[in-house]
Parts: C-alpha cells; sequence; structure tokens
C-alpha cells in the first residue's frame, strides 16, 4: 500500500510526496536478489579520521536509498536520500558529521570509538519495494592505536643492553614505557623499597638526580630513567627495582636480574658450591603453551624448597612447597592448578596467560638450615594480530616525498618493511623512525613505485600487513 508521508525513522517524518510502500516499516531480512558490496575507505579507520563507506553494483532503478546503524534495529536510521528530489533527510542516529552523496556512498567525518559496528545500507526500487539491502562492519581503532605513542595499556619494563654482561664491562639497564605524566623515580637494589637499598632517584619537575645509599660510584642515572653501570664487577648481581610515581601519584614497579658473568676466583666464594640459577624454557613462552622454569645446581643436602609467584617471600604469593623428606607437595594460595613441582626443584607452569607473566622465587633451605633464593622473570607473549599500512599519499611525483605508517594494536615488537615482496634496504632517502613504525621516502624516485608492506613480529609470531601501492609520476 503506497503512502504519501513515509515515517521511516520512528518519530520523523521524511518528507511529503515520496511514495513508498508499507514494506519499508516492516521486519526484512539481509537476503537479497541484488549482489551489493560496500567498501570502506579507508579499510581501518583511526579515531579522528574521515571514512567513506562507499557502495558498489547499485540498481539503476531504485527511487531512493537509507543508511542504519546496526543490523537489527532497523529503527536506528541515518539518513535517507531521495534521488528523485535530490535531496536528504536525517533519521534519530544522524549526529552531524554523517553525509549521503547520490552514489549511495556515506561519509562519516571525525569517527569515534561510538561509530564502529554494522551499517546497513537499504534501497528500494521504483515499485516502492525494498530492492536490496546489504549490511558491511566498520572497524574503529583507538587514537592510541598509532606509530610512536605508547601502548593504553603499556606500564614500565626494563631491558639489559647487552642482555650478557661481563665482569669489567658497562651495562645499561634500559627503560620502556616511562609515564608521560612521571614525577619521580628511583632506583633500588634488591625488591625492598627502602632508602637504604636506594642507588638514586630523579626528580622530573626540577630535571634533578641524587645518590642514594647504596649508590657505589659507578652508577649514572639518565634523563630518561634509564640506569647506567660502568666497570661492573660480581657482587652487582642481582635484582633491581626501578618504582616510579605520576603526577596523579599512581606508582608503579619493574624488576630486572642483573647476572655478571666472570671467572671462577672473582665471581665465586672459595670452598662453595655453585649458585642455583633457574632457566625458562622456552625463553619466551606462547599464551596457551606450557613453560618449565628448570632449576640448575640445586643443593645436594637441600631439604626443602619452594616456589613464589614474586620476587617476595610472601605466603599470598606461594605456589608450592616441596619436602624431601616425606616426598610431598604442599600447595600455596597462588596455585591455580595448572602447575607441577619435579623433585629437582623445577617448575612446570601449563596453559600459560598474560597473567602468569612476571618474576618467579625458587627458596632452597638445606639441613644446616642455610636458605638460597634464585630468580627467573618468565616472559609470556600473545600472538601479534595483522597490521596495516597508511599511504600519506597513494601518488606521488618524482622527487617529492611520501610517509608510510605502520599500525599495529600490540606492544613489544618488532617491524620490517617490504617491498615488493622483498625486504626493504635501507639509504639515505629511505629513513625509519625510532620504532620503525614510520618509513619516508625522501626525495622520491621512479623506482621507489610499488606495493609496500610491514611485518610485525615478537617472539612467538609474526604477521605481514596487505600490500598498499605507491605510484610514482614525473613531475
Amino acid at each position: 500500500m503506497a503512502v504519501s508521508s513515509v515515517l521511516l525513522f520512528r518519530g520523523y517524518t521524511l518528507w511529503q510526496g515520496l511514495l513508498l510502500t508499507a514494506s519499508l516499516l516492516t521486519c526484512w531480512h539481509l537476503s537479497t536478489t541484488v549482489k551489493i558490496s560496500i567498501e570502506s575507505v579507508p579499510s581501518q579507520a583511526i579515531e579522528g579520521e574521515n571514512v567513506l563507506l562507499r557502495p558498489s553494483n547499485l540498481p539503476e532503478d531504485i527511487l531512493a536509498f537509507a543508511w542504519f546503524k546496526r543490523v537489527k534495529r532497523t529503527r536506528h536510521g541515518i539518513a535517507l536520500y531521495s534521488l528523485t528530489k535530490n535531496l536528504s533527510r536525517p533519521g534519530p542516529q544522524y549526529s552531524g558529521r554523517e553525509t549521503l552523496y547520490s552514489n549511495g556512498s556515506l561519509w562519516l567525518q571525525n569517527v569515534t570509538q561510538r561509530d564502529k559496528g554494522f551499517y546497513v545500507l537499504r534501497t528500494i526500487n521504483r515499485s516502492g519495494k525494498i530492492a536490496s539491502t546489504t549490511a558491511m562492519y566498520l572497524h574503529v581503532y583507538s587514537s592510541l592505536f598509532a606509530c610512536e605513542r605508547p601502548h593504553p595499556s603499556a606500564v614500565p619494563t626494563i631491558e639489559l643492553v647487552p642482555s650478557n654482561v661481563t665482569e669489567g664491562a658497562n651495562v645499561l639497564l634500559l627503560v620502556h614505557n616511562v609515564p608521560t605524566n612521571l614525577k619521580c623515580l628511583f632506583w633500588y637494589k634488591g625488591v625492598i623499597a627502602l632508602k637504604k637499598f636506594e642507588v638514586a632517584h630523579h626528580i622530573r619537575g626540577i630535571d634533578s638526580s641524587v645518590q642514594g645509599p647504596a649508590h657505589s660510584g659507578r652508577e649514572a642515572l639518565l634523563r630518561n630513567g634509564s640506569l647506567l653501570f660502568y666497570n661492573v664487577m660480581c657482587k652487582d648481581t642481582g635484582l633491581y627495582t626501578l618504582r616510579t610515581l605520576s603526577t596523579d601519584l599512581k606508582a608503579e614497579e619493574a624488576h630486572v636480574q642483573l647476572q655478571v658473568d666472570g671467572n671462577v676466583m672473582s665471581c665465586c666464594k672459595p670452598f662453595t658450591s655453585a649458585q642455583v640459577t633457574i632457566e625458562s624454557k622456552p625463553q619466551y613462552a606462547a599464551e596457551g603453551k606450557s613453560v618449565l622454569l628448570l632449576v640448575h645446581n640445586l643443593p645436594e643436602d637441600v631439604q626443602i624448597f619452594s616456589w613464589y609467584k614474586s620476587v617476595y617471600r610472601t605466603d599470598i604469593f606461594k605456589i608450592a612447597e616441596y619436602s624431601i623428606a616425606t616426598n610431598s607437595t604442599t600447595w600455596g594460595l597462588a596455585h591455580s592448578q595448572r602447575e607441577m613441582v619435579y623433585t629437582n626443584g623445577s617448575l612446570l607452569l601449563q596453559d600459560v596467560t598474560s597473567e602468569d607473566a612476571g618474576f618467579y622465587m625458587l627458596e632452597t633451605v638445606s639441613r644446616d638450615s642455610k636458605t638460597e633464593k634464585a630468580h627467573v622473570k618468565l616472559h609470556v607473549k600473545k600472538p601479534v594480530k595483522q597490521p596495516f599500512v597508511r599511504l600519506s599519499d597513494t601518488t606521488v611525483t618524482v622527487r617529492s616525498s611520501v610517509v608510510l605508517t605502520c599500525f599495529s594494536g600490540d606492544t613489544g615488537i618488532s617491524i620490517n618493511w617490504i617491498r615488493n615482496n622483498k625486504s626493504l634496504p635501507l639509504t639515505e632517502r629511505r629513513k625509519l623512525s625510532p620504532t620503525k613504525c614510520q618509513l619516508t621516502i625522501d626525495p622520491v624516485r621512479r623506482k621507489d613505485a610499488g606495493e609496500y608492506q610491514c611485518e610485525v613480529s615478537n617472539p612467538v609470531s609474526s604477521k605481514t600487513s596487505l600490500p598498499v601501492r605507491l605510484t610514482v609520476m614525473k613531475e
């Protein structure tokens, strides 16, 4: 039945004189005889960008079309466009940032996280019937999902540079992800944040660093929060703690273990057995897999050993205690039902998750009541997701410049650039940003044309972006 006034969107009279059938107001299904596809340009949108939802293969005999947000709730209309009147009218989902074009496209400006979801395009033919209903999903990534910008979930971490340290060498305790609103930071020798163990602290507001009681005269606190050791000695071996305090009074801690390799005479006390050490096998564990914390040099006269999910000896972090005399295991409060303890002191963790990452401590008690502690850091990595590449301009002229950006939502990754399925060598014209997420070519030459991709990887996985084509024209 034809109507002269269509209430396509609940509470909205769009215009008089547009004859549509009442079927437009009824329930509808996604099945259709017309094959229409919708392309998002760009295919991946970041908060603040503009996006065009561009349909193709629209029927030629359509009278009007309408865009909706979500699939199952058609009352959430964005706008309707009349081809006979060459005008559009908004619906209740219209935010003022949407524009409809006569070719059926929907232009979204300054997209936000609330804009992600399903979008539906419905066309109406000249008989007043629904000709097609097509849906597509729009992905909108957080604005923090950006090159050279810290990930929102990133916490301070410490990296040893170099990773293997020999006696007499220099080593940098390199800090990553220092809070942008840092107020001050402290370095401690050991795991307890007490004044007597303080190596140094830095106050960001006055750009001042002060040495602490545990400073040996061979440490330098850098402005980026990293700690540089000169001429390391065997006595420097052990855990170090970084404590940060932000302007919002949020405190965070990170630990790193420094192992100094030296000769037996200088690094081992005479007449004592080798030090207990722990090796993570594999060094980096993938989520869902198992990892073995393998103990080396367990004392021969050990009576009891205990495992803790912490650098501290606290009951709440205790995983298990094993008694040699009774050959029995007593599980602690931190036992998750996924751990196994072996008689050689090793600990097996099964089906690991990101929450299992961090430091573990083994404490041994020998026959003479002598206690010994060893620590190991467990790294758990998630498989990376596929990145995508954005060009500053897809078509450039010779001697101009172009910037390619690799977007990834993963942390702790390495980035490699690929052109025409081959690793891209760097030259004076091709420069990378500090984290390699941005490639700048300046000046551009004809030979720079081709397909570009970026590969992101971590120790357990890698993914490569879809290719994007760079076209280079003559001046």
